[in-house]
């Protein structure tokens, strides 16, 4: 009977001992939520399910190992200095082949302390270029991970995908995560619309489905929307209303419409466009006692992320017309900061 019981309290110890040392930590400065489109992330590897020959050491990129460690040491580079104290906590991802090389991006030297885990499905995307998440789990429990397809039109079987990500950060608050990457201006802004507005109604049914459950259903979407936030897609259909109004329950607020409308952008053509955005619920705008409360949105814009043409700075991409300038990503990466009130 002794050794019953010496076994049932070693037992109880284990198990309160295990949940404190599981129990999810919230950092002092914030829980930081980045995206960042990183300009064709491909291995040097022939996929026969993807186009991507452009992107082997006989193609016309001229893609060998050399250049594609190079390039993921200088995406490492900005992910790392998003922020002062780590690198975001969680973080979407645009322009990435496959998962091999998102596992060779978070082992790089800058990234490996954030022990990040990897969202991702192999979604066949025939141009090769798929949407990831990153997070540190010791911030964040994952609890739901679904690759959604959306249907381009009815008449066509052309399907894009949207990564949902559900989990809990401490103190037990549910974040829902949607990581997209809608489809470019390619062939021209208004013939391409449509496909975009469908992303956008999408998302909107999506976002109302969990204001149904939870009124105050905690939403993050964020993705290289490829429209700027004065664009009717994201204006009229997913109804994402600027932050600087009164914030009212069960809507979307685009935390890139005041940057935008201001002359802040994330990529040149032209002129700055603000593609990268973030766009939350109106339950992380509610300054309210102990509630989670997003920031402003940052655009990471460090001097060397740059390159100066015709008198104007824009990022320092890889390729450009097709030569090779081993920069970064055309895209710069943003960030939200969400802390306790």
């Amino acid at each position: 009977m002794k050794t019953f019981f010496q076994l049932l309290f070693i037992f109880c110890f284990c198990c309160f001992f295990g949940s404190c040392c599981n129990k999810l930590q919230f950092p002092q400065n914030g829980l930081t939520i980045g995206f960042y489109n990183v300009e064709n992330l491909f291995d040097t590897i022939d996929d026969p399910h993807t186009d991507d020959k452009d992107f082997l050491p006989s193609g016309k990129n001229q893609w060998n190992t050399a250049r594609y460690n190079h390039k993921i040491n200088q995406l490492s580079r900005v992910i790392a200095s998003m922020d002062s104290t780590s690198p975001p906590h969680i973080i979407g991802l645009a322009e990435i082949e496959n998962k091999h090389v998102l596992n060779d991006l978070v082992a790089t030297t800058e990234l490996k302390s954030a022990a990040y885990d990897i969202v991702h499905f192999d979604s066949k995307d025939p141009r090769g270029i798929e949407v990831a998440l990153l997070y540190q789990p010791k911030y964040f429990k994952l609890l739901t991970e679904k690759e959604m397809k959306v249907k381009m039109n009815a008449h066509s079987g052309e399907m894009r995908f949207v990564l949902y990500v559900k989990g809990i950060v401490a103190k037990e608050d549910t974040l829902h995560i949607f990581v997209n990457h809608w489809k470019s201006r390619s062939g021209g802004a208004k013939e391409t619309e449509p496909k975009r507005i469908r992303y956008a109604d999408f998302l909107r049914e999506k976002a109302d489905s969990l204001f149904r459950i939870d009124p105050n259903a905690n939403i993050v979407i964020c993705g290289d929307l490829n429209d700027n936030p004065t664009d009717i897609s994201i204006v009229e259909h997913l109804k994402a209303l600027p932050a600087n109004r009164t914030i009212e329950a069960q809507n979307l607020y685009n935390l890139s419409f005041i940057p935008f409308s201001e002359g802040a952008g994330t990529l040149y053509y032209q002129n700055w466009d603000f593609f990268d955005q973030i766009i939350v619920s109106s339950n992380l705008l509610k300054k309210q006692a102990k509630s989670l409360c997003s920031s402003e949105i940052t655009t990471i814009r460090h001097p060397w992320m740059l390159y100066t043409y015709k008198g104007k700075n824009r990022p320092n991409r890889t390729f450009s017309g097709g030569k090779y300038y081993g920069g970064f990503s055309d895209h710069l990466p943003v960030m939200i900061r969400l802390a306790y009130e």
